[in-house]
């Protein structure tokens, strides 16, 4: 079961979900826009070790946009920060975006209980395309939660993305003992 507009309000009015900023007008019928915020992240080195601390150069989108390459994975961030309490919030490209051959995610949609952060965005294209800071880049969807959770992704100590960031963050794998 998916929340609708109004169980998304209500759960904001009880604190359960946190959407800042926060517009009516991208209140969908059961999701919320998000946009497309003002920095991108690419990796610094061509190879990329799931062993080690790979790391990002950050890059400024200017005001009249950024051409995204294919072949090229390029971190993104929402320019909303959410938390989300006791729902488990999914986040979806727009089929606008998808038609224009963008995709946000190459795995990671699903946010966990107690997820409290701007959303990094794993970009790639098909097909070199202009973005824009502040455009609208997905949806997010909240999901009920089916019993008690016994510990929220803010509380659990191997939990690698809990620094509040309006950037993108690259991956902490190599936080992982394996």
């Amino acid at each position: 079961m998916i929340l609708s507009d109004t169980r998304i309000l209500e759960e904001m009015q009880k604190g359960t979900i946190v959407i800042q900023p926060f517009n009516l007008e991208f209140l969908g019928s059961n999701s919320y826009d998000v946009h497309l915020g003002k920095w991108l992240a690419v990796y610094e080195d061509k190879e990329l070790d799931a062993k080690k601390h790979n790391t990002i150069r950050e890059i400024l989108i200017p005001e009249a946009g950024m051409v995204l390459q294919p072949d090229m994975l390029y971190l993104g961030v929402t320019e909303e920060y959410t938390e989300t309490h006791s729902h488990v919030p999914f986040l979806e490209g727009k089929s606008s975006t998808g038609r224009l051959g963008i995709d946000i995610h190459a795995t990671a949609g699903k946010g966990d209980v107690g997820f409290c952060n701007t959303w990094t965005l794993e970009i790639s294209v098909v097909h070199p395309v202009r973005i824009y800071a502040g455009m609208p880049i997905g949806q997010l969807i909240y999901f009920p939660v089916e019993g008690a959770v016994g510990k929220s992704y803010s509380s659990k100590p191997s939990a690698k993305y809990n620094v509040r960031t309006d950037r993108p963050v690259e991956s902490m794998m190599w936080k992982n003992k394996f």
